[in-house]
């Protein structure tokens, strides 16, 4: 008797020291194995506290192992665990134990099938969550309204909205939270008719919305693209006297800014202020970026300058802000600051200053500072690596864009579209069509923008065949093509002078596939047209537009005046760029360029007079070519690079050996008023001679040379490297503003019609 009694003493005493709030994990263990010894475990009040104990110090495998040695476990075994999963984020692992206890025959209760219902919401698992609808029906649980609102929940997180709506109208006493759900449910996925009918329902049904209500729909129908609406719905969220909270503002401020309304921006910065929610962070960052989107540059400083402590995703949006109004400058300034402060950065920080660098002609910058973000263990995802891919391409860092695509593969987001469609442009930007098309042929899921990425790549390179391939492959796939398309197919013609396979393109956007033409479809015409020699129909294209014409359009007429020698139209084209972008000179150069050509050297003073009073420049010729993963930029006629003596003398050898072989310097393409033998030594200044000729003096014999230059290669420069391409046994790729250049045995893939 006495043994009976001290035995009920040690689990009344064992029991009352498995307090789930204050037991640590060692006295949690220490209580796991006296049970153990005292032959307590059979008692399920015991198991149930140690498996809740072991849940909140998150050691689920050892709660996993005590629930699978227990002989006969009863619903609160397993309810204890799949209450706690969920919380936690462990969806699947609630799911999974539901079906074990099912598979036990234990029938769960009203409070455990809600815990299951969020863990298929918390995966999306639309399968899964009808399956627990099914048992939930067939079980009679279904009538119960927690579970009511869990299924609606879940189908709402599943974008089952038909699904949602018959479980809210088999509610016998729908609620508040239901109701919001549904709401914002229809709001997200920009069905506005219906979030307003359910909206009013509510009304009807004795329901009074509340503040989720209210966010749900401003937030909503901002997420789906309706900012007209999201901005009515706040305003007649204040109309009816209700206060608005950081969700909310934040919420609307970016509908606002995608609206344009910058008034409806300041009153609502105003109404922050008076709630007392000026210093919330979530609506400093918006705020920020509401500005930013007006290019109210001033007031998104001030707004950041008047937080009253230092948060990263202000930071962040500023940085977004100055970068988006081409603040560059000032954008790495920010971020300088916010390494400065020691704030630690997240992926967001690092993307958004690559991505500004990478859009701004800040390319080299960009690379540097995605080799900092890896320095710093920071790891970039699938928007990171779109962000820095065309900062690669750009500068042809094929070495770095190609560490990049390991990354991609190691990281296993080489299926991310983004990715996929950046890699192609990037491998075509750095002359390796090949690998891009391997690219694009890999990709699991395609959508218009790889096509055209790949389309685009083919045009530039001169590969009209194939870029006609992809475009019926594209519409055998059922894929629509879209404007951008057009202007591959154009552009391609365009460099091969097909121009009655591009006038019939141009006809069938309107005839075949409705879709009309755009200014820059006008600007292809007019290149295909005046490329051909045929620059009277360009101009009489001009004039037949159905709008006016910009510069892209004159400009495009003006370059090939300047290929064909045509002053007259010239004179005309340059005058209307001259009123459309007075302050851009490479108008005034090309036309100075063409004056020069004729030897009219009193006209080319004019405009060269004409453009030091404007205070413009013109800008100098560029080029850039990597040599062993570090990326050099020559200038013409600069004579700093390093090693600028041994590129001179190497290009003295080779002037030496064409003269030998019957070469003579096209001096015709210097277009300035001196002596010939001045004009040979200008030439041999022009940044991609520079820029090739670094390429052999520091590569191995037989290997590729990738040059970019910011203008249009000249044809003496063009004659020079097909002859390096055959007497140093070289592929060399020259990309310039126009297209690609593939330059092997003597040849270059343009066939000389560039």
């Amino acid at each position: 008797m006495a043994r009976q009694a001290l035995r009920v003493f040690d689990n009344h005493h064992i029991l009352n020291s498995l307090d789930t709030t204050t037991t640590s994990l060692s006295q949690t263990r220490q209580a796991h194995a006296q049970i153990l010894r005292s032959g307590l475990f059979i008692d399920t009040h015991f198991t149930t506290k140690l498996l809740s104990l072991y849940a909140n110090h998150l050691r689920f495998s050892e709660a996993n192992l005590l629930i699978n040695s227990i002989e006969n476990p009863d619903v609160f075994s397993f309810s204890t665990l799949i209450h706690a999963y969920p919380k936690l984020g462990r969806f699947g692992d609630a799911i999974v134990l539901f079906s074990r206890m099912i598979s036990h025959g234990l029938l769960p209760d009203t409070r455990v099938v809600p815990s299951v219902i969020k863990a298929c919401s918390g995966l999306s698992d639309l399968r899964a969550g009808k399956q627990v609808h099914g048992f939930c029906v067939a079980s009679g649980l279904c009538q119960d309204s927690f579970v009511q609102s869990s299924l609606i929940h879940m189908y709402v997180k599943c974008s089952q909205l038909r699904y949602a709506h018959k479980m809210f109208d088999l509610m016998i006493q729908p609620d508040v939270v239901s109701c919001s759900a549904l709401v914002s449910g229809y709001a997200r996925q920009g069905y506005v008719s219906e979030a307003k009918m359910v909206f009013g329902r509510m009304g009807e049904l004795g329901i009074e919305p509340n503040l989720v209500s209210w966010n749900g729909m401003v937030a909503g129908f901002n997420q789906s693209g309706h900012h007209l609406e999201a901005v009515m719905m706040f305003q007649k969220m204040y109309f009816f006297g209700f206060k608005p909270d950081g969700t909310t503002i934040s919420s609307v401020l970016p509908a606002v800014g995608d609206l344009e309304d910058l008034l409806v921006g300041v009153q609502i910065h105003g109404c922050a202020i008076k709630q007392g929610l000026g210093s919330d962070k979530c609506i400093v960052s918006a705020l920020i970026d509401m500005y930013g989107k007006f290019a109210c540059t001033m007031e998104m400083s001030q707004v950041f300058d008047e937080m009253p402590h230092t948060d990263l995703g202000a930071y962040n949006a500023l940085v977004s802000g100055f970068a988006r109004n081409g603040l560059t400058d000032e954008a790495l300034e920010a971020f300088k600051q916010l390494k400065d402060q020691g704030l630690e950065l997240n992926v967001v920080s690092w993307t958004s200053i690559i991505a500004c660098c990478s859009q701004h002609g800040k390319d080299v910058e960009a690379l540097e500072l995605f080799r900092e973000m890896q320095d710093s263990g920071v790891k970039p995802n699938a928007v990171t690596i779109p962000c820095l891919l065309p900062a690669c391409g750009n500068i042809a860092a094929l070495m770095h864009g190609k560490a990049a695509h390991g990354f991609s593969i190691r990281k296993g987001i080489m299926d991310d579209v983004y990715v996929g469609s950046a890699l192609i442009d990037m491998y075509a930007n750095c002359g390796r069509i090949r690998s891009a098309r391997l690219c694009f042929d890999r990709m699991p899921v395609r959508n218009i923008v790889c096509w055209n990425t790949i389309m685009g790549g083919y045009a530039m390179h001169g590969n009209v065949n194939e870029v006609i391939e992809i475009f019926q492959l594209m519409q055998k796939s059922e894929q629509k093509p879209d404007l951008i398309t057009f202007t591959s197919l154009l552009s391609a013609c365009s460099h091969s002078g097909l121009t009655e396979e591009g006038q019939r393109y141009f006809d069938s956007m309107t005839k075949e596939h409705g879709i009309k033409p755009r200014v820059e479809h006008y600007a292809c015409l007019v290149t295909l047209l005046g490329r051909a020699g045929k620059l009277k129909e360009a101009y009489s294209t001009i004039k037949q537009m159905p709008f006016e014409p910009d510069a892209c359009v004159w400009g495009a007429l003006l370059s090939s005046c300047r290929v064909h020698h045509n002053l007259t139209l010239a004179e005309v084209a340059a005058h209307k760029l001259f009123e459309l972008e007075p302050n851009n000179p490479g108008n005034y150069v090309l036309l100075s360029n063409i004056y020069a050509s004729k030897g009219l050297w009193k006209e080319v003073d004019r405009v060269r007079d004409l453009m030091k009073s404007m205070g413009m420049r013109k800008n100098p010729g560029c080029s850039w070519i990597e040599i062993k993963n570090k990326v050099h930029m020559l200038l013409a006629t600069d004579r700093s690079h390093p090693q600028m003596a041994q590129i001179l003398e190497k290009m003295e050898t080779l002037s030496m050996a064409m003269k030998k072989l019957g070469y003579l310097p096209v001096t015709s393409y210097v277009l300035q008023d001196v002596e010939d033998q001045e004009k040979e030594h200008i030439l041999c200044g022009h940044s991609e001679k520079l820029a090739v000729v670094l390429g052999l003096l520091n590569t191995s014999p037989g290997s590729t040379l990738q040059v970019i230059k910011n203008l249009r290669i000249c044809g003496d420069c063009h004659t020079v490297i097909k002859f390096i391409s055959s007497f140093e046994h070289r592929e060399i790729y020259v990309r310039d503003t126009n297209r690609f250049h593939h330059f092997k045995d003597g040849l270059c893939s343009c066939g000389d019609y560039w």
